[in-house]
């Protein structure tokens, strides 16, 4: 029988502890989250493995790597409420509730609202709560957010997410460089004031998320 246990260990000193994230907040929560519950389960020997696992209908849980990696550069502090966009089937926002006072996750259709809630709640999260809208949009309604943190690239960043955010407030998502390519860089854009300032923070390989493809421009 596969031991989940060992394997999450495993990812932990592997993928994680060797990409030089060190947090010990991060660990744990990394630690503590089966990230096998939250996968197809044709797919449950993938999860511990360095790739992204499609879940369907345009949603991927992000290698670990990466994944880590962007929770330590959206800085989520005890007290901050975190909106998840795109979170699929709700790892991401285990995660996270790990770290943050409050989670909101934003997702597309009312079935797969349903289904990241049922892990959710099978996983014991409580300060949690999956949403139904248009990713595109965010949650102003239970905004502002001090962390937006995105599930997979995007081709430019829709001015709604930085709107949503508070003072001080981190949006973590990354950036495709290409319609074909999936290599994209990861950023952080701070608001200050009526300000957003942007850094890179590293290069990765993640899958572009439907809907927010670069529009084809027309050659002649």
């Amino acid at each position: 029988m596969f031991d989940f246990n060992a394997a999450r260990e495993t990812m932990l000193d592997s993928q994680i502890r060797t990409n030089d994230v060190t947090d010990a907040r991060i660990q744990s929560a990394f630690r503590k989250v089966p990230r096998e519950c939250f996968v197809p389960k044709a797919k449950m020997a993938l999860a511990y493995s360095d790739t992204n696992v499609d879940l369907g209908e345009g949603r991927w849980m992000l290698r670990p790597r990466d994944f880590s990696k962007m929770v330590e550069a959206a800085d989520i502090g005890e007290t901050d409420v975190v909106l998840d966009i795109a979170c699929g089937r709700g790892y991401s926002v285990a995660v996270m509730s790990q770290l943050a006072e409050t989670v909101v996750a934003l997702e597309k259709t009312a079935e797969t609202v349903e289904r990241a809630t049922c892990l959710l709640d099978k996983c014991g999260v409580s300060n949690a709560a999956v949403v139904q809208g248009d990713l595109k949009a965010g949650a102003p309604e239970h905004g502002p957010f001090n962390v937006i943190f995105v599930n997979g690239a995007v081709s430019s960043v829709p001015q709604t997410w930085q709107d949503q955010l508070a003072n001080g407030g981190r949006l973590v998502v990354a950036v495709s460089e290409g319609r074909s390519s999936s290599l994209c860089r990861v950023m952080v854009y701070t608001k200050s004031g009526d300000s957003v300032g942007e850094r890179i923070v590293f290069d990765a390989n993640l899958p572009i998320l439907p809907g927010f493809m670069p529009e084809q421009a027309f050659v002649l």
